[in-house]
């Protein structure tokens, strides 16, 4: 039997200080949230998901050298860990519902029609202001979390472009920083799954509701 790996080594510090802004982020958005590691080979992905957004985050991490990790954690234990190239795996905890359900190892293939960054970030922005403007608009007795909730998923779930990408996805990438100015990004699909992929991140979301969901371990995507 093969021992559980205790510690993981990053190929240098920019790496480390790379995945430390993606947990500080996630955090922001949920103070007790988990992420599950996944390791194959000499790479290292990160899942998460900021609840605000209804989305999943991957981040990912080149290792010095190859392990196989698969395990979920509380994503302030990791961050604590973080402090250089070597880190301590933190102990392992019940995983939500999302981490037993994650984006297939391959299959993946590029999908037109999505807009550059600049384009998207304006949309973001767009999206952000009619938000504001509505929430001004509502008479006071109206002015419930429910009908803020309620403009919120009606404007986040419009698509982005022709690709049937949820504006909510973009949303997300830009705020995890994954979206930044004049970065390439990526639209990627497999089965029912739907990808933004950039240099920095990637963001995925289910575009089928919860029907027919495969619990599988999967590698890094």
């Amino acid at each position: 039997m093969t021992a559980p790996v205790q510690s993981l080594h990053f190929a240098d510090a920019r790496e480390a200080e790379d995945l430390s802004a993606f947990l500080a982020r996630l955090l922001h958005y949920d103070r007790a949230a988990a992420v599950r590691l996944q390791a194959g080979g000499g790479a290292l992905a990160v899942f998460g998901r900021p609840p605000s957004f209804e989305v999943l985050a991957i981040r990912t991490a080149r290792l010095s050298h190859p392990v196989e990790l698969d395990v979920t954690v509380a994503a302030g234990e990791l961050l604590e860990s973080l402090g250089g190239p070597e880190i301590a795996v933190p102990p392992a905890v019940t995983g939500p519902a999302w981490a037993g359900v994650l984006p297939p190892r391959g299959g993946w293939r590029e999908m037109p029609g999505l807009p550059d960054a600049a384009e998207m970030r304006g949309a973001v922005a767009t999206a952000v202001a009619e938000f504001r403007r509505r929430d001004e608009a509502l008479p006071a007795e109206r002015r419930t979390r429910a009908e803020r909730d309620r403009i919120g998923r009606e404007i986040w779930s419009r698509g982005i472009g022709p690709t049937g990408l949820p504006l909510r996805a973009v949303h997300a990438a830009q705020s995890l920083g994954f979206l930044r100015p004049g970065v390439p990004t990526a639209l990627l699909s497999a089965g029912s799954w739907l990808r933004l992929r950039t240099p920095f991140g990637s963001v995925a979301v289910r575009t089928s509701g919860l029907g027919g969901l495969s619990v599988t371990p999967v590698r890094p995507v």
